[in-house]
């Protein structure tokens, strides 16, 4: 055969969204590139918020030790009126329970979320190549050919299908022509700086509001001395770029001469494109993260809209290389671009309420955290299937403390972390039905996993605490099918064998 032998997936963009796709098919066991126009990873803070279900998609990748070390919880906003700081709880802080493990959003820089993901790449062997930029792509009927220039010269890359993770400028959404509709405020910027301080408590994220909306923020980045600096600009105001403008600019707003810039590390000019594309995709080729939706920094959704596409994208695009039915791949955009949607109006809200300075926009709350996105009424979640008292089918599947036959504490998410499905039977009937599930060789493995009311009833796991009960709402025997994901692709209540292998059948080879 001439030419490059194909490999599985190309994934074009190393943020966030296309390596934690990339983790996920790597961890299939799929042939993968990833590739980058920059010379090194990002360098700056910019989105520096992780939600609780996106702290939940990075244990199943293997990330989140490294993102728990280099991070910290969200420090109360001071807000700042003349010599006054009011202190304001722009976060709740809750107690993890047993089916929320990560309650709370994480602080952390964005450079240290992109080298998480790229150490744990590495750990499965495949590294992601920088300097490499994207020139041309084509689609023939079974691979994707695209030409990737680099200091070296110009590759061409064979790949069964590629994935756009490039940006809100994406080359590869324009390469296939399609629409990103919305708009773009270009009298409405700020200029974001991480900069080394002295003479501001790092105990707060601290606000000083101004007139217009033209107000001035700072946020203490954990483990170092930087902090993040949001200054909002006039509409004819021209950024300032010296480390002597910058800090020119925050004294007459502030009138807070103990305040002293040092290093700067990064800055730039932000401003709010409110986007979206008109298809996820075209033929081989889908789209991912800020290439498909682009947001306003407020409420930190963005980048976890980014990487849940990513792990909603990498176990269809594994099932059908496996020779699941390519229909499975249309699902990707019925069940994330509404949910882009839906996350746009939220951070578009939020950001108007903070230019007219209410304090309602200041808080966050369940909506930002994602926990209860669902992909309820889709096309693998229908409206007409069962349900139990608190889940319907395309709900996130929670977490809970089960035991072992030993009795020792065993996390539910622990049994589902992994590339597979996983099968739970709730009581006796529902665990004779689950042994008898027919489940193809190729593709994601079937995980099975019985569980008991209590440890006498012989099942390899027991609800001791009952707090399976309590957060699935099992009422009785109940057989739940759970995607890749951690999405629940199928709720049994009767007829457990027959409708569970009849929800699988649109989900496997």
């Amino acid at each position: 055969m001439n030419g490059p032998q194909p490999i599985d997936v190309l994934v074009i963009g190393a943020g966030p969204s296309g390596s934690a796709l990339a983790i996920d098919l790597v961890r299939r066991g799929l042939a993968v590139r990833i590739v980058d126009r920059s010379p090194d990873a990002f360098d700056g803070s910019r989105a520096k918020g992780i939600q609780p279900r996106s702290l939940e998609v990075l244990e199943d990748l293997g990330v989140l030790k490294d993102v728990l070390a280099g991070g910290s919880v969200y420090p109360k906003l001071g807000l700042h009126a003349g010599p006054l700081a009011v202190p304001w709880k722009m976060f709740p802080h809750k107690e993890a329970t047993a089916d929320v493990p990560y309650p709370n959003t994480w602080l952390i820089p964005q450079f240290r979320t992109d080298r998480a993901l790229h150490a744990r790449l590495g750990e499965l062997g495949l590294k992601v190549e920088f300097g490499r930029e994207l020139t041309e792509l084509t689609q023939g009927d079974d691979t994707v050919s695209a030409r990737v220039s680099s200091a070296d010269g110009t590759e061409e890359i064979v790949a069964r299908y590629a994935v756009g993770a490039d940006g809100g400028s994406s080359a590869v959404r324009k390469q296939l022509g399609i629409g990103f509709v919305g708009t773009t405020h270009e009298s409405d910027r700020m200029l974001i700086v991480d900069a080394s301080v002295t003479g501001l408590a790092r105990n707060r994220w601290h606000m000083w509001p101004g007139l217009g909306g033209r107000f001035i923020g700072a946020c203490p980045l954990p483990d170092s001395d930087l902090f993040q600096w949001m200054i909002r600009l006039a509409p004819d105001e021209e950024p300032p770029s010296e480390k002597e403008d910058v800090l020119r600019r925050i004294h007459d707003h502030t009138r807070d001469r103990r305040i002293h810039l040092h290093d700067i590390r990064w800055t730039s000019v932000f401003r709010p494109n409110i986007r979206l594309a008109e298809s996820y995709g075209r033929g081989r080729v889908f789209l991912a993260g800020d290439a498909a939706h682009v947001h306003t920094p407020a409420g930190a959704q963005g980048l976890n809209t980014g990487m849940q596409d990513g792990y909603n994208l990498g176990w269809k695009l594994g099932q059908v290389l496996a020779g699941a039915d390519p229909a499975l791949l249309t699902t990707y955009e019925a069940e994330r671009q509404p949910i882009a949607a839906g996350v746009l109006g939220l951070s578009t809200e939020k950001w108007g309420g903070i230019a007219k300075l209410d304090p309602s926009s200041m808080k966050r709350g369940k909506d930002e955290q994602q926990l209860a996105l669902t992909y309820y009424g889709g096309p693998l979640a229908p409206a007409d299937g069962m349900r139990t008292e608190t889940l319907r089918v395309g709900d996130r599947a929670p977490d809970a403390e089960l035991r072992d036959s030993g009795g020792a504490g065993v996390r539910l998410f622990d049994v589902l972390r992994g590339p597979h499905f996983t099968a739970l039977a709730y009581g006796p009937r529902a665990a004779r039905d689950l042994e008898r599930i027919d489940w193809p060789r190729a593709g994601a493995p079937l995980k099975r996993l019985a569980v008991g009311p209590a440890a006498a009833d012989g099942s390899a796991f027991s609800d001791a605490r009952s707090t399976l009960k309590r957060s699935y709402g099992l009422t009785g025997d109940t057989l739940l099918l759970i995607r890749p994901d951690g999405y629940l692709g199928h709720i049994a209540t009767s007829d457990f064998l027959t409708t569970t292998q009849t929800a699988a059948r649109a989900m496997t080879p």
